[in-house]
């Protein structure tokens, strides 16, 4: 019983779906650091210190392929748990 859907590989990530993942990463990572940043302070004691964001969970519009392809590539870093951060230059 060999069927076709065991033998064939995945279907691989085209370039143009890396390009508007990575685009949509970027876009919700800045959007999470701003909301983040926009809070005055959460408490009476946190002194208006930021949040840090640094990683957030990828836009799920996009396969987790697509996500580890970019790892591949050295562009994102995993950082456990699901979440992603754009790797230091």
């Amino acid at each position: 019983m060999n069927s076709e859907s065991e033998a064939t590989p995945p279907p691989a990530v085209t370039a143009d779906q890396l390009k508007e993942a990575y685009k949509a990463f970027k876009k919700r990572l800045k959007l999470t650091q701003l909301d983040a940043d926009s809070r005055l302070g959460v408490g009476p004691l946190s002194g208006g210190a930021g949040w840090g964001v640094t990683g957030i969970i990828p836009p799920q519009q996009f396969p987790t392929a697509v996500w580890e392809e970019l790892v591949r590539q050295g562009k994102l870093r995993r950082q456990g748990g699901g979440l992603y951060s754009l790797s230091q230059p």
